[in-house]
């Protein structure tokens, strides 16, 4: 007894849920045969209008509908309760309807689909022909306007600028392209779809390459503002060279020592530029140390009066010399002198004029010695060290200055104006545009 109630129990749920899907109401107590033919005949009429239900077959006995056959769909049988119960009369429903596992019936469908839109395709075949028609001839009017070179090239300050103008009058015409071809498609709701996934795509990309996009708008700056001209002696981060060429990637230097450097265009634009070659004068400075002792204010006079005797100082601006430090045992003089640095070799220049100075410092008797250094501690009893022989003193006439033009200097311009021969194509800068 306690199993049976049991199972009862067990079996309540699913009683509920069958109950669920049957019609409810009071069944009425007149039934008849016309009824339930009425009944059978309405549903067959409803199933004959719908997909799908071809091989359902429908009986109606006392107001119980019993639904036989098979679908294609499992989920459009298990719809059948629900049709069935909205006919009035109906009691009871016994859906036995299964889904088909029939390889023909279940590809006929999708064979009759596949024909009906392959009919659309070919019926809509025209339409599309004139669209694609108008998007190439579009397309080939934006290639051609880009192709001519006068127009661009007189509103670009470059022909890298030139190219960006002509880049950005392409994607203007194949966009339009693309919006009147879409027009005639009558698709014209394709296209917010389409710019938003190409938004998103290009946001993705975008942060991909940053590091690329940054350097391509830092060519276009350098382009356009121009801070150095082929041949500049420039200074960027240390790296010190004459500006070769300016890419669309990097700026290309030739080192003094006949090295390229290449430097990211977008570092280049980010740093501190020190251009030499602009201006033509520029100042040269050196250091030279004298005994405490010595006679500051004559010692500073003889460094003036030799550095205004060369030839390759410049009378202005006027050459100088001051007091720059107080040491242990020295004290040390700052020298500066002018030179044109475009036809004198700055450091040929520099080294000159240390020379010089000190043959006149031991001309004029300023002592310039050797840091000494103090040391205890030595046995008193030691033998005597040897004491350093003097040096030979040196010729006390005033020697001539030697060559200082500017002649690596000019190996260096030639080297990179034969490295620049052939490929101003590639080049950015323009001795014609504006500078900053």
């Amino acid at each position: 007894m306690r199993f049976l109630l049991i199972c009862m129990l067990s079996l309540a749920p699913t009683l509920v849920a069958t109950q669920d899907t049957q019609p409810t109401g009071i069944i009425e107590v007149e039934e008849s045969a016309a009824q339930d033919a009425a009944i059978a005949t309405r549903i067959r009429d409803i199933l004959d209008e719908l997909d799908g239900f071809d091989d359902v077959t429908v009986s109606v006995t006392s107001g119980i509908v019993t639904l036989r056959g098979s679908t294609l769909d499992g989920e459009a049988a298990r719809r059948l309760n629900a049709l069935a119960s909205r006919v009035q009369g109906v009691v009871a429903i016994e859906n036995e309807v299964t889904e088909t596992t029939d390889v023909v019936e279940r590809l006929n469908p999708a064979i009759a689909r596949f024909m009906a839109r392959l009919a659309q395709a070919i019926a809509f075949l025209p339409l599309l022909t004139i669209a694609v028609a108008v998007f190439v001839l579009v397309v080939l009017l934006g290639f051609l306007l880009a192709r001519r070179a006068q127009p661009w090239d007189r509103l670009a300050p470059n022909a890298f600028i030139a190219d960006i103008y002509r880049q950005i009058l392409r994607l203007v015409f194949v966009v339009a392209a693309i919006v009147i071809a879409l027009d005639i498609l009558g698709a014209t709701a394709l296209l917010s779809t389409i710019l938003g996934a190409a938004g998103i795509v290009g946001l993705a990309i975008g942060f991909a390459v940053r590091d690329t996009v940054e350097n391509f708008i830092a060519s276009v700056l350098l382009s356009i503002r121009q801070p150095f001209r082929p041949n500049d002696t420039i200074e960027i981060e240390g790296d010190i060279g004459k500006v070769i060429r300016l890419t669309s990637r990097a700026t290309i230097l030739l080192s003094f020592d006949g090295n390229h450097i290449r430097i990211p265009n977008a570092t280049v634009f980010k740093s501190r530029i020190i251009n030499y070659t602009r201006n033509d004068e520029r100042r040269f400075l050196f250091e030279l140390s004298v005994a405490p002792d010595t006679d500051l204010a004559m010692a500073r006079q003889v460094a003036l009066d030799t550095l205004h005797r060369l030839p390759f100082v410049l009378p202005s601006p006027v050459a100088s010399a001051w007091v720059e430090t107080v040491g242990d045992s020295t004290i040390t003089l700052q020298m500066a002198g002018w030179i044109a640095q475009h036809e004198t070799s700055f450091t040929l220049a520099r080294s000159e004029a240390i020379r010089l100075t000190i043959l006149a410092f031991e001309k004029a008797g300023i002592a310039m010695p050797e840091p000494t250094f103090r040391i205890s501690g030595l046995d008193p009893l030691a033998p005597a060290q040897a004491q350093p022989v003097a040096s030979p003193p040196r010729p006390q006439s005033s020697p001539a200055p030697h060559d200082v033009a500017a002649t690596a200097n000019q190996e260096l311009e030639r080297i990179v104006d034969k490295e620049r021969a052939g490929q101003e194509d590639d080049d950015l800068l323009n001795r014609e545009a504006p500078s900053e």
